[in-house]
């Protein structure tokens, strides 16, 4: 799956499993035909088959146009900076056994910085990533969070850094000593070497708001300035923010804008067709005799609003433009099936949801506004919602249950940031606006993978348009077929 690519009336090349495609099968091949449009910076690829991600990853650079640059100085070199997670087991046979028991799949072992543990994990302490830097210079390190369950801090020892882009748009730029990064997000910052030449440590450590096991460890790369010294018996580690502080992830995230300037305007919906409140849980399923592998005995699983997606046996994609029946219903709500005290004491108010494969239609062209509402149902924490097919404009949050009267009027509508994937607050929501205007079967997910694999998940259709031009392309030859 080409994260954040748009992909125009192309979703036979968009890669969920069983959503619009079938799985490739072993041995057999599919060429994939990636259709940019107005992505400029940094995306991602990767694999969308149980949690395969974990290793199929890599990042995707969008240059500005020929002619053209970037709206600020070019920097002096550009490297590519992955976050991922590093598991000792086999991760697939992690995932079906947490599937088959119902409980919590194992953490990873540790994060990595380019593939490397780095500092403190003794396994590669002496190949850790090393980025050399010449004193003076600027650097564009182009940041891919490519980790399965947890936000992540970012920062490196006594250097600011300068955020231009996120999610293949750039922004205002943000001086800051640290990030934070969700599952799935990129981001485009600036390195400046200002500092006395030695060696420096880049660092990740996990933002974890929630009371479920996590991955606790930290990784880390080494920043290494060029030139004759003696290098540091132990190189300056940055503070970063607790692993639990929600302000300080607040006071980075409420801080990006859209650039919105002439050459980068920004086109937010302000008369909205389609309104869709999704509410977001963490629940359970009901396990016979209380059989399965939790303190409750029941199955995890997860819902938007109250549905536990379940993935079909042929894509979606396919059943929707050959018109198969019986793959899925057309009746996703377009509002939690009952109001409750979302973010309060929720008692059992909507713990065990239904299982379906339900999925919104929307016309072409619709002025479409979703408010993701997180619950106190299950573990409240922190949710990236990712939309395939879409960058959107993440045009407010707050704290608490979302108002339909007073919320909307904190909106920015001016220069919100036009994302593919956002952060929901824990016990908060979250509003995107975008134009319908891409024909087919888009996902829609967390991108915390245990949450995806329990069913926070949906799929929307945008219907064709009036021209072949608006309508999906026609599927290619060598789709791979179900089983």
């Amino acid at each position: 799956m080409r994260h954040g690519v748009k992909q125009p009336r192309n979703p036979w090349s968009d890669g969920p499993e069983n959503i619009t495609q079938c799985p490739i099968p072993a041995g057999k091949n599919f060429t994939y035909e990636v259709i940019f449009s107005t992505e400029e910076g940094t995306l991602w690829w990767h694999a969308h088959s149980d949690w395969s991600r974990a290793t199929i990853h890599g990042a995707i650079v969008v240059l500005p146009p020929i002619g053209s640059s970037y709206p600020f100085s070019k920097p002096y070199a550009e490297h590519v900076i992955v976050l991922s997670e590093w598991y000792n087991g086999d991760v697939k046979q992690i995932i079906d056994y947490a599937m088959a028991t119902g409980g919590d799949p194992n953490i990873s072992d540790a994060y990595a910085i380019n593939g490397q543990p780095g500092y403190p994990n003794n396994c590669s302490t002496g190949t850790s990533y090393r980025l050399s830097v010449q004193s003076g210079k600027t650097y564009l390190l182009r940041l891919v969070n490519a980790v399965m369950n947890e936000e992540m801090f970012f920062g490196i020892a006594k250097h600011n850094i300068t955020v231009v882009a996120q999610d293949g748009a750039y922004i205002k730029p943000i001086t800051t000593s640290y990030i934070m990064i969700t599952p799935g997000q990129t981001m485009d910052i600036l390195l400046t070497a200002n500092q006395a030449p030695s060696y420096y440590y880049m660092t990740a450590t996990p933002y974890f708001d929630n009371s479920a096991p996590f991955d606790s460890t930290n990784t880390s790369a080494i920043i290494q300035y060029t030139g004759s010294y003696t290098p540091p018996a132990s190189p300056p580690y940055p503070s970063l923010p607790n692993v639990t502080d929600k302000d300080a992830a607040d006071n980075f995230t409420t801080r990006i804008r859209s650039l919105a300037s002439a050459a980068y305007p920004v086109n937010v919906p302000k008369k909205i067709d389609t309104r869709i409140i999704i509410a977001v849980s963490v629940n359970q399923i009901l396990c016979p005799n209380s059989s399965c592998s939790t303190p409750t005995g029941n199955r995890l699983a997860a819902s938007l609003n109250n549905v536990s997606f379940v993935t079909p046996k042929v894509d979606i994609l396919q059943a929707y433009y050959r018109s198969l029946g019986k793959v899925f219903d057309k009746d996703f709500p377009n509002k939690p099936p009952y109001a409750f005290n979302y973010t309060g004491d929720v008692g059992n108010n909507t713990l065990y949801p239904s299982l379906g494969t339900k999925i919104r239609v929307i016309n072409y062209g619709a002025a479409v506004e979703i408010v993701f509402q997180g619950t106190n149902v299950g573990n409240a924490e922190n949710h990236p919602m990712h939309l395939h097919g879409f960058s959107f404009y993440l045009v407010g949050t707050g704290y608490g249950n979302y108002n339909a009267t007073t919320s909307p009027k904190t909106y920015n509508l001016i220069d919100p940031p036009e994302v593919n994937t956002i952060g929901v607050p824990r016990k908060g929501w979250a509003t995107i606006r975008f134009i319908a205007d891409n024909p087919g079967v888009w996902f829609m997910h967390c991108h915390l993978e245990r949450h995806a694999s329990w069913g926070m998940a949906a799929a929307i259709i945008v219907k064709n348009g009036p021209t072949k031009e608006t309508s999906i392309r026609p599927p290619p030859a060598n789709l791979p077929t179900c089983s």
